[in-house]
């Protein structure tokens, strides 16, 4: 039976840390950090968990990797480090759902609230071998599993995914990338609401910031980061928040 889990605080107001954490800005509500960090005290915390490609450094059995004719596994070109996971079956599937259930366990136990999967559109990078439905299906199981553990469980990214999939996988929220940058915004509030978390990097904005939080179309949550996601002792580190513009917006 699954366990109650908190559902994303109302007018969030998120920092994403997955490049290390720091302590979160003023006025921060809800904190993203990588399941190998330690959640944020007194905050709303969600684990980042790769749910659908591999750790860098994660050794993986080669039966759970996509691979092309000559045995080698594909991997993410943005991330030659993570290779696709094998989810084209309901046994592999099960394979790999047991390996990332135990990932998830340990969000719970460090006390996270919840976990957003990333790279739910994989399949988009697998040359054919998996497909839309494939991705579809494993998420249902990993939501179920995040369920079980007391934790809520996010979408990332994946805007094609439609309000029937959305429905019948079972997400409580969603986390964006870049949803004002490709104008595709409505894709996840008009299904989730202000359950959106979106983040913007500095380095590709279509407007200036303060202009796209003025954006009607834009998430209230949304979050201007550097693109590597640095910590803030970083010289490189930068955020902002479409709060600190709220009176711009009408």
């Amino acid at each position: 039976m699954a366990r109650t889990f908190k559902p994303l605080p109302a007018n969030a107001v998120a920092d994403y840390q997955l490049g290390g954490a720091y302590d979160p800005p003023a006025g921060t509500t809800v904190v993203v950090r990588d399941s190998t960090a330690a959640p944020a005290q007194g905050l709303y915390n969600i684990c980042y968990v790769n749910g659908f490609q591999t750790q860098p450094g994660v050794a993986w059995p080669p039966r759970l990797l996509v691979r092309n004719s000559k045995g080698k596994s594909l991997v993410d070109p943005d991330w030659p480090d993570e290779h696709l996971l094998e989810i084209s079956s309901e046994k592999l599937r099960t394979a790999v759902l047991e390996r990332l259930a135990v990932t998830v366990a340990g969000c719970a136990k460090a006390g996270f609230d919840a976990v957003e999967f990333d790279n739910l559109d994989s399949f988009t990078r697998s040359k054919g071998a998996l497909k839309h439905k494939d991705a579809v299906a494993f998420a249902e199981l990993l939501v179920r599993v995040a369920h079980a553990q007391g934790l809520a469980a996010g979408q990332k990214n994946t805007p094609q995914l439609s309000d029937g999939e959305r429905r019948k996988i079972g997400f409580d929220f969603a986390v964006s990338e870049e949803c004002h940058r490709y104008d595709e915004c409505s894709a996840y509030t008009r299904f989730y609401g202000d359950r959106v978390i979106n983040i913007e990097y500095v380095d590709d904005l279509r407007a200036p910031f303060a202009d796209i939080c003025a954006d009607a179309a834009t998430p209230r949550d949304t979050i201007l980061r550097d693109r590597e996601l640095n910590p803030a002792q970083r010289a490189s580190y930068r955020y902002d928040h479409c709060v600190a513009h709220r009176t711009i917006r009408q």
